[in-house]
């Protein structure tokens, strides 16, 4: 299948895939993350880096507080790609840009395009999978965006929604070529069956989402796998059969970027052996018309009601939310998307519609590890208390913590590691109750802490 793909790209691929993927990680802009000097930069991506080895990351709170992401470096050029296409429609668009993830878990694209689509933007990820949608929703809570919704089911729903989206990203379910260095599964599991079935699927979704695109909106395919069934041929019929306007995305222009292959449409291959990354396919296409009043009708006149008294004391512009109540949690939305959030709710399962911000317990709200992630906290609105690592680990294993300072007000305080917020905890004068969730506390001996915090960013290479 490679060779068919010419020896000039096959050959270097081959031999590549006998060698071990690079480690890399994206630094999150949204909560100000210092990137050290001359850190070797993923050359599509500005706040990327290549590490000169993987450490333990479970052991860096800096990556529990979502300082960081750990994602291979030809992903990362999502952060490249959605930039450039928000800054393309954001003058035309009339409100702050929707854009749907379909096929979001785990989150890499997702939180890298919440770090650069403008802040009056929605992101809806969406996830099939139940358990991969935990994932998800929790690294979209950990990037501390908070315009994010995550929604879990068939992304084929999504078509219910016509025009309703200004950007969809299909980064489709594959045959997985691109990642047989890095997942031995995926070369146990290849077959040309698994080929055909894949790209049916693919086609399914593409049909559908399609169809939740606005007219002058942008669709981007991506796969991380390598044959033209999957690839070109998807593109290609998308031109054909609806046409589509292909972009021309200039990413060859970066060194070892291919452009596609047996096709007059701006597709692009990132592959090992070529550049430093695993693999990955990408297009964009610009569905035709302009854009009409169906999305800017769903829009709501913020506010949209009040936001209640605990989004006003913690929430930094707080007249920008709206709050809402389901189950026993507070969650605070985007006051100027509320409605388009409810219309969402109509087409697929809703899990996350905002930030949840709060808990019920009796009388009271009790603080969410979602607020203390979340860039919209007022971290000054709460006591903060520095921890220092093993305390950091301590909280982050869900164990007692010891009385906090002489000083410390007695009830809900921020702990803090770094400067930077880690999670809540109760303090009750002779000790402090943990409020670090059970799922996601830390399953690490601490017999195997490294002596010193792990820093992956100082680390860069």
């Amino acid at each position: 299948m490679l060779r068919s793909l010419g020896d000039g790209y096959a050959m270097p691929l081959i031999e590549a895939l006998a060698t071990p993927p690079s480690v890399s990680i994206r630094a999150n802009t949204l909560k100000d993350r210092t990137v050290p000097d001359g850190a070797a930069l993923v050359p599509w991506c500005d706040n990327g880096f290549y590490l000169p080895s993987r450490p333990l990351f479970a052991a860096d709170p800096a990556w529990h507080q979502g300082l960081y992401y750990v994602q291979d470096a030809s992903s990362m050029v999502y952060s490249h790609v959605v930039a450039m296409i928000s800054r393309m429609l954001e003058p035309q668009a009339g409100h702050g840009l929707r854009y749907l993830d379909a096929c979001a878990a785990p989150g890499g694209k997702s939180t890298a395009a919440l770090e650069v689509l403008p802040a009056d933007a929605l992101v809806v990820a969406n996830e099939y999978d139940r358990h991969r949608a935990n994932i998800l929703a929790e690294n979209i809570a950990k990037s501390g965006a908070p315009n994010a919704v995550v929604t879990r089911g068939d992304a084929a729903r999504f078509g219910r929604m016509r025009d309703a989206f200004d950007i969809v990203a299909v980064d489709a379910p594959c045959s997985g070529e691109g990642m047989m260095r890095k997942e031995p599964e995926a070369v146990r599991q290849w077959s040309e069956a698994l080929v055909a079935d894949c790209a049916a699927t693919q086609r399914r979704l593409l049909e559908s989402l399609w169809e939740a695109l606005r007219p002058g909106g942008v669709l981007i395919y991506s796969t991380c796998t390598f044959n033209r069934l999957e690839n070109e041929e998807q593109v290609d019929f998308l031109v054909g059969e609806y046409g589509a306007e292909s972009i021309d995305l200039g990413l060859d222009s970066f060194g070892g970027v291919f452009r596609g292959f047996g096709t007059d449409s701006h597709c692009y291959r990132f592959a090992p052996g070529h550049v430093d990354g695993e693999g990955l396919f990408v297009a964009a296409l610009r569905k035709p018309g302009e854009p009409t009043g169906s999305v800017q009708s769903q829009r709501c006149q913020a506010p949209c009601q009040k936001s209640g008294d605990f989004i006003s004391r913690h929430l930094l512009d707080a007249s920008g939310f709206v709050e809402t109540r389901i189950a026993g949690t507070v969650y605070a939305q985007p006051a100027a998307h509320a409605a388009f959030i409810a219309s969402v709710g109509k087409a697929t399962d809703v899990m996350r519609p905002g930030v949840a911000v709060a808990a019920e317990k009796g009388r009271d709200l009790v603080p969410t590890q979602e607020l203390a992630l979340s860039a919209a906290l007022d971290i000054s609105s709460f006591a903060c208390v520095e921890a220092d690592y093993q305390t950091a680990m301590t909280y982050l294993r869900g164990e007692s913590l010891q009385e906090l300072p002489e000083g410390t007000p007695k009830g809900f305080v921020l702990l803090c590691y770094g400067g930077k917020p880690l999670g809540f905890a109760k303090n009750i004068g002779r000790r402090a109750n943990n409020l670090y969730p059970d799922a996601m506390r830390l399953r690490l001996d601490p017999r195997n802490l490294p002596a010193t915090p792990p820093n992956p960013l100082t680390q860069a290479k």
